[in-house]
């Protein structure tokens, strides 16, 4: 990811093309690793298998998982921001700022004043939505993680103020006064000829997001070169499935990693399949499961997705909140989350020396 980064402030962000063909490439020269390219409709689940079939789980298999195996599947629904070329970009009315100076000035910020905010805002809760199949309204369900702006919005005025239009941290410098909203942008690639509105999922129609979004100030007349999309997700009911070594309960031999499970994010779905490819090494020379200390973010993570009492699952990313708290309560959040940090790297080496 470091080879393939853009700048993003203080998010690792990265070139999505070179990042893929760097990964197919190490997977491809690995000698270790037998590549098959080729629909995989079963298998079978006595034989030691990981099940890594990502959100988008192709709809035979899933059927053949969930008639044979998990019994059941769940569906929220995911959606992706814009992207607009840089060159379309008015940048007479934006400005390069990262939010409280932090890092470089990697994003272009467009500001809004109150009166344009209440025009734009207006415009987005009254737009026509893409509407849901009969079958998708049934099983509809949003991730809040990923929420659609304009459900988002509609929520209030200040809704997305306090999300992702908030202006804390940003100074404009035609005004010399902070916003009274930011829609930032960020680099989608290396060469820095794309930009994604940030926190801008949608699901409302190509036309609409056209109209709508030309009412940021500086997107006036911006090319769009990828609308926003909504597209529905599958995962397991992973607390009801999957024991804590992130094998099927009734299935040993059978794991599962990655999105499929619950997990949300990059950094969290690489890490739950290196987890998984652990356990089922452990597994095949009878040894006994890793299992984290819950203090530990993976292993807060891990916890949580095969935790039986949580009622109404919805897929998680790593996040300083499913921690255990500290024994002394620390209100600077800065410092908080510092000691949290220390503490799961302490146990977690103290955790490895003993197993």
């Amino acid at each position: 990811a470091e080879q393939c980064a853009v700048p993003a402030g203080g998010a690792l962000a990265v070139d999505r093309d070179r990042f893929s063909e760097l990964i197919t490439r190490a997977v491809e020269e690995n000698p270790l690793i037998t590549l098959v390219r080729e629909p995989v409709d079963s298998f079978d689940p006595s034989e030691p298998v990981i099940v890594a079939t990502g959100p988008l789980t192709d709809t035979v298999l899933a059927d053949f998982l969930q008639e044979n195996l998990t019994g059941s599947r769940l569906s929220f629904y995911d959606a992706a921001a814009p992207i607009v070329t840089r060159e379309s970009i008015d940048f007479d009315r934006v400005f390069f700022a990262a939010r409280y100076g932090r890092g470089d000035d990697d994003y272009i910020n467009c500001p809004f004043d109150r009166e344009t905010y209440r025009r734009f805002y207006e415009a987005l809760i009254s737009a026509e939505s893409v509407p849901l199949e009969e079958v998708d309204r049934q099983f509809f369900k949003v991730y809040e993680g990923c929420m659609p702006v304009e459900v988002l919005a509609r929520r209030g005025e200040d809704a997305i103020r306090y999300g992702p239009l908030k202006p804390v941290g940003l100074t404009d410098p035609h005004t010399g006064k902070r916003p009274w909203a930011v829609v930032q942008l960020r680099r989608e690639n290396a060469e820095g000829s794309l930009y994604n509105l940030v926190g801008f999922q949608t699901n409302l129609r190509f036309g609409e997001q056209q109209r709508v979004f030309s009412m940021i100030p500086g997107l006036e007349n911006a090319q769009f070169v990828r609308y926003g999309v909504m597209h529905r997700n599958t995962f397991l009911d992973s607390p009801r499935l999957l024991s804590p070594d992130q094998s099927l309960r009734t299935h040993p031999n059978t794991f599962f990693a990655g999105q499929i499970t619950g997990v949300e994010g990059y950094m969290e779905s690489a890490a739950s399949g290196l987890l998984a490819g652990i356990q089922m090494a452990r597994r095949v020379r009878g040894e006994g499961p890793l299992l984290l200390p819950r203090d530990t973010m993976l292993g807060a993570l891990t916890a949580y997705i095969t935790d039986p009492d949580v009622p109404d699952f919805q897929p998680m990313g790593a996040n300083m909140g499913i921690l255990p708290p500290l024994e002394k309560r620390i209100r600077d959040k800065q410092e908080r989350y510092e000691l949290l940090a220390e503490r799961a790297v302490q146990s977690l080496d103290h955790y490895l020396q003993t197993i």
